[in-house]
C-alpha cells in the first residue's frame, strides 16, 4: 500500500471516536452486513463516523490490506479495529462493545 492511501486511511478513522468503513451511507446502507452494524451502532446510540467504500475503489481494497480482514463493514473504536458485523454483533451483545466505548 502506498503511503498516501496508508495516510488517507489512517486520517479517516482518527477523524472519530468510532469510524465505520461501510458499503453505502448509514442512511442508506448498500449490504445487510453494512446495515447490521449501523443498526446495533444507532440501537446503542453511538455517535460514528463512516466511509462509503463504494465511492472509492483505492480505500476499498486499501482498507482490506490495512486490516488483513477481507470483507466490509470493518468497525474501529479509538483507533483499534475491532472486527466486521459478527464481531460487532457479539460485542454488543454481550457489553463489550459499550464498555470500549467508555
Amino acid at each position: 500500500m502506498d503511503k498516501e492511501l496508508q495516510t488517507k486511511i489512517e486520517s479517516l478513522i482518527n477523524s472519530k471516536p468510532v469510524f465505520l468503513f461501510m458499503k453505502g451511507t448509514p442512511e442508506m446502507p448498500q449490504c445487510g452486513f453494512s446495515a447490521g452494524v449501523v443498526s446495533v451502532l444507532k440501537n446503542l446510540n453511538i455517535e460514528f463516523g463512516s466511509f462509503n467504500v463504494l465511492s472509492d475503489m483505492q480505500v476499498r481494497e486499501g482498507i482490506k490490506e490495512f486490516t488483513n480482514w477481507p470483507t466490509i463493514p470493518q468497525l474501529y473504536v479509538k483507533g483499534e479495529f475491532l472486527g466486521g458485523h459478527d464481531i460487532t454483533v457479539q460485542m454488543a451483545n454481550s457489553g463489550e462493545l459499550q464498555k470500549k466505548l467508555s
